[in-house]
């Protein structure tokens, strides 16, 4: 493998709804036998921080974004069974995205950051989340005792609580945004609600968010499990 100059730019970071673009290989390897390419704007969302993988094209072929560890790109392979089309590095290439699969990802991500400010409210700490559609949740300890965690009424009445807030979030269609620290570190900001490191991908704003929907939390060997569904409105 040989890498040129031009660094890699995570497009799919700089904006969500960016469905298509032109762009040229950097690189071209193989993993575990697979040939990758990458290419110099990456539309492609690799699998990570609890979020699934974007489902995506390279031409007209059907690619897996993955981190490759060795060159620190995000590299696009075929699935198993597909074929990458010979490519070569300089080339010019059209990168395509499932842009419904992907609106889907960036809605149970964002609405998880909005149950973790939820959370953050009752004065827990978030110890782990998964976006996964039909798996999403969010994981928090308790610092302090909290007597109503302890029988279903008192689950439900927290319950309530952390609805009401996401609730009200969503209906203040607070603005979702992101933001560089020095030495690159992103921070995504619910408003003024609530701040998070993040690399994924989101809504413009909770106002796009739709069929949020959180069941009783449970309580198991002394962790919170706020599970949650989520959707994106309709463009």
């Amino acid at each position: 493998m040989t890498l040129r100059s031009t660094s890699q730019a995570g497009a799919y970071l700089d904006d969500t709804y960016l469905e298509q673009v032109n762009t040229r290989v950097i690189a071209v390897g193989e993993r575990d036998g697979m040939p990758w390419a990458a290419v110099e704007r990456c539309l492609f969302h690799p699998q990570g921080g609890g979020q699934p993988a974007d489902a995506g094209w390279l031409e007209d072929a059907e690619i897996v974004p993955v981190r490759d560890r060795e060159s620190g790109l995000i590299v696009a392979m075929a699935p198993e069974g597909g074929t990458l089309p010979p490519l070569a590095e300089g080339q010019e290439v059209r990168s395509r995205i499932d842009l419904q699969l992907r609106m889907t990802h960036a809605a149970l991500r964002s609405a998880g950051h909005l149950v973790e400010a939820a959370g953050r409210m009752q004065g827990w700490e978030m110890t782990g989340s998964i976006h996964f559609p039909g798996q999403a949740r969010i994981e928090f300890q308790v610092p302090e005792a909290d007597g109503r965690l302890t029988d279903p009424e008192g689950r439900e009445e927290v319950t309530a609580e952390l609805r009401a807030a996401v609730e009200a979030a969503i209906a203040d269609d607070l603005p979702v945004t992101a933001r560089y620290l020095t030495g690159g570190r992103r921070v995504v900001h619910l408003g003024e609600l609530h701040a998070a490191p993040c690399g994924g991908t989101h809504v413009r704003s909770l106002g796009d968010l739709d069929e949020v929907v959180l069941p009783a939390l449970k309580v198991k060997k002394g962790r919170i499990r706020v599970s949650y569904t989520a959707a994106h409105r309709s463009l």
